[in-house]
């Protein structure tokens, strides 16, 4: 693909742990340009690009922080000190209809928001395909029922000319798509397994991915993980020394992977993990082995294994930010609608 000679400008909807990476990330891809990012309260937006690594030190409340940023001279541009008038950053009671009104000036958006209720990202994905045209949203969703909710948009999403590309983190994503590679090797897929390992220094970074991770424990479940207060998983958190190890997870590879042919149910599908909220090592090792059986009646397995260096945010936004350039190859060639990780791999954003 030859590059384009303007960046692709980037709205990034969420500034939790992995929206502020995403930030930083795109700040160092010389063909994105990191245009508009909310958290729940405000907006921060330049129609000339933000400064995308001064999102890295921010905490709290998005726009306070990067007022204050700002204030401090943090916020920069080609070297120089950003001006008030060329980044807006305010608070409002609507920050994705903030981004919406501004969808013409934008070329992709990044889903990196809470995943809590399930129908929460379909809903926003609605919104925007009813209001807006010819845009390209890439999530990284991980629940099984919030994937489905997504497909059933489908024909929305083809009539606004827009492409969804949904599942695009690292599981769902990554390891999904490694798992389809791999299944090129074998006659007949048994079994894959996805085992994951996340190592993180203080639980308050990822608050939305631990509250979802919390939904998958035995007694819990979306509702009632969304309904805990900080106080609630901060002692959840004391009683397993900080540790989630989550098996027999709700998680949408099963479905991306049925969904080509892979498998041909469910069930042959298993993921788990261990995170562990306070130290950034991982736990384990993240792991995809895909078992099979070769045209010669050979049974033997596949495994790709992530490096233990790379954090969750690198091995999530990553893969998204390739899937995002890959869907807006789909949408110059005129291939609308909502797919999956499994159906393309994704592309290398310089």
């Amino acid at each position: 693909m030859v590059e384009a000679t303007a960046p692709i400008r980037v709205a990034v909807l969420g500034a939790g742990g992995l929206g502020k990476a995403a930030a930083q990330i795109i700040g160092m891809k010389r063909e994105l340009q990191l245009s508009a990012i909310c958290d729940s309260h405000g907006v921060v937006v330049s129609s000339e690009g933000l400064c995308a690594q001064t999102f890295a030190n921010l905490s709290g409340d998005l726009v306070e922080g990067f007022r204050a940023a700002e204030a401090d001279g943090q916020v920069s541009k080609n070297g120089g000190v950003r001006t008030v008038t060329e980044a807006e950053a305010f608070h409002c009671s609507d920050p994705i209809g903030e981004i919406l009104e501004r969808a013409k000036n934008l070329d992709a958006i990044l889903i990196a928001l809470p995943n809590l209720p399930n129908e929460f990202i379909p809903d926003v994905i609605r919104r925007f395909a009813q209001e807006t045209e010819s845009l390209v949203f890439v999530d990284v969703l991980k629940r099984t029922r919030a994937v489905e909710l997504l497909f059933e948009l489908d024909p929305l999403v083809r009539q606004a000319q827009s492409v969804v590309l949904t599942g695009c983190g690292a599981t769902p994503g990554l390891l999904t798509a490694a798992a389809v590679l791999a299944a090129q090797s074998f006659i007949e897929v048994e079994q894959i397994n996805i085992w994951w390992g996340v190592g993180i220094s203080n639980w308050d970074a990822y608050k939305a991915t631990i509250r979802e991770d919390i939904a998958h424990l035995p007694g819990y479940g979306v509702e009632r993980a969304k309904a805990m207060t900080d106080a609630e998983i901060e002692a959840l958190l004391n009683q397993t020394q900080g540790l989630l190890e989550l098996r027999h997870m709700e998680h949408a590879d099963d479905v991306l992977l049925r969904r080509v042919g892979v498998v041909d149910s469910v069930d042959q599908v298993e993921v788990g993990g261990v995170m562990d909220t306070r130290h950034p090592k991982k736990p384990v090792s993240t792991t995809m082995t895909l078992t099979g059986r070769t045209f010669e009646g050979k049974r033997s397995s596949h495994q790709f294994v992530l490096g233990d260096e790379t954090t969750m945010a690198a091995n999530v936004i990553g893969p998204a930010l390739g899937y995002l350039k890959r869907g807006l190859w789909l949408k110059s060639r005129g291939l609308f609608g909502v797919f999956g990780s499994t159906e393309f791999l994704p592309m290398i954003v310089r």
